[in-house]
């Protein structure tokens, strides 16, 4: 489905990521965690998927649907509340009717990712 690679040496905290399709990223921790901010946070990363993710499936829906639809714009925060992790997703879609917008709003809810990340995923770690 996806694959990645991701290196670190000896710098601090600045990450190689090389991605199945041969596309390449570069992840670092801002200063203020110690490292030089070369590239996005892995949570950034991992909000940028969902928002992505997101974005992507509205347009085809809205592309299949065949609507005039002429933008749309996915805004993320992750934060902490009350020891749990919480991803708030805010919409803004333009060119198209209330019904249009509330049923795309509907579709976010069930983007591959967001599903993935609702239903939470088994890591099964091996040493090699």
């Amino acid at each position: 489905m996806a694959r990645a690679i991701a290196r670190i040496g000896r710098d601090h905290y600045c990450t190689q990521v090389e991605l199945g399709s041969g596309h390449a990223l570069v992840a670092d921790e801002p200063s203020y965690l110690g490292g030089e901010g070369m590239g996005a946070s892995p949570y950034e990363l991992l909000i940028a998927g969902l928002g992505a993710c997101t974005a992507i499936t509205l347009r085809m829906y809205a592309d299949l649907k065949r609507w005039p639809l002429e933008s749309v714009r996915v805004d993320l925060h992750l934060s902490r509340e009350d020891n749990v992790t919480v991803i708030q997703r805010s919409l803004r879609i333009h060119g198209l009717d209330d019904a249009q917008r509330a049923r795309l709003a509907d579709i976010a809810e069930r983007t591959p990712v967001t599903l993935t990340l609702k239903s939470g995923i088994p890591i099964r770690t091996q040493l090699l």
